[in-house]
């Protein structure tokens, strides 16, 4: 998998611009103690709204598309989950942004695993639900 988005520093090193954080609790986990995979998506979903507003400046989205999501490592109770956002498409009313996930395992000193990333494509409406050009 590539890496999540990437900034430069003025100091030289690069660090990732997260779009969402969450700590993963006992009310998101399945029968086998683990999260379940829809709260992952719901957050990945989350996190695509937030990249979208922040770059195009239009204020609501709905989604349309989540390509294929394959998760390569569980999400665990007290696991901080984090979201990396890159808008990587802009049409005149769509937008379609990668989101990264990585995991924290609790009590790992900051190590953290990647656990899956997609594509999500939104579409800009209005207050009427009208899909609409973005910028307006």
């Amino acid at each position: 998998m590539e890496n999540a988005p990437e900034l430069d520093k003025p100091d030289g090193k690069i660090t990732r611009e997260v779009s969402i954080r969450i700590t993963m609790m006992p009310r998101d986990t399945n029968a086998h103690g683990t999260v379940f995979g829809g709260i992952i998506l719901s957050y990945i979903d989350v996190a695509g709204g937030v990249e979208a507003v922040k770059h195009t400046g239009h204020d609501r989205f709905v989604t349309v598309a989540m390509k294929e999501v394959i998760f390569l490592e569980p999400v665990f109770v007290g696991d901080l989950v984090s979201f990396y956002a890159e808008t990587i498409r802009v049409g005149s009313s769509s937008i379609t942004v990668k989101v990264a996930v990585e995991a924290e395992r609790v009590g790992s000193h900051g190590q953290a695993v990647r656990v899956t990333e997609a594509e999500v494509a939104y579409v800009a409406i209005n207050q009427y639900r009208e899909k609409v050009r973005i910028g307006k």
